[in-house]
């Protein structure tokens, strides 16, 4: 009897153990050979699932995005307060820090072999972008998109300024820090 296989699972499984491998060598350096070998799959089995690297890499960026989400909705329970919310989130982030530096540097790496107009332009970054600040917004209970916007570039900057600078910013301070701005930024706003 022919072994049957869940095509959508397996193909999801495949990503996410790319993963690694895109963060082992960069998305510049890999190729498409490599990663078969290192998933332990044929290139036509990797080729099968993913027409080219660049669109292996933007389905593994969409679903690490959806993962992220899910698994910070499942670890945040119920804070009532913005104070609460951001220091749950800034926790999350601080807990899997190792995990965001990787993601960033893989795209960076990404954008670096871009033409600009084309990251600009492409549909799945665009997608991933608004599905994560409105995952955020709705958690912070934000309804303002240019505030969220900013929160998530705060987030990014710091991730990315941690790992330059690494315990010398805490994420305390900036949690107390952001909850402090934003609370007083929102109270202001009500009251124009």
């Amino acid at each position: 009897m022919p072994k049957i296989v869940n095509h959508e699972q397996y193909r999801k499984e495949l990503l996410m153990k790319s993963f690694d491998l895109f963060g082992e060598k960069g998305y510049a350096s890999i190729t498409m050979r490599e990663i078969a070998k290192g998933l332990g799959v044929s290139t036509g089995t990797l080729y099968h699932y993913f027409p080219s690297k660049e669109a292996l890499f933007l389905q593994l960026i969409e679903e690490l995005t959806k993962q992220d989400i899910l698994n910070f909705l499942a670890e945040a329970g119920e804070a009532k307060t913005l104070a609460e919310r951001i220091k749950t989130l800034m926790n999350f982030v601080a807990k899997n820090e190792d995990y965001f530096f990787k993601q960033n540097l893989l795209m960076l790496d990404f954008y670096q072999q871009q033409e600009r107009t084309d990251v600009l332009h492409n549909q799945t970054l665009r997608k991933v972008w608004d599905d994560a600040i409105q995952a955020l917004a709705i958690y912070l209970e934000i309804e303002d998109r240019a505030l969220a916007d900013f929160i998530y570039c705060f987030l990014n900057g710091l991730i990315s300024a941690r790992m330059f600078e690494g315990d010398t910013i805490s994420y305390t301070e900036q949690s107390e820090l952001l909850a402090n701005m934003l609370t007083a930024y929102l109270k202001a706003q009500k009251t124009h």
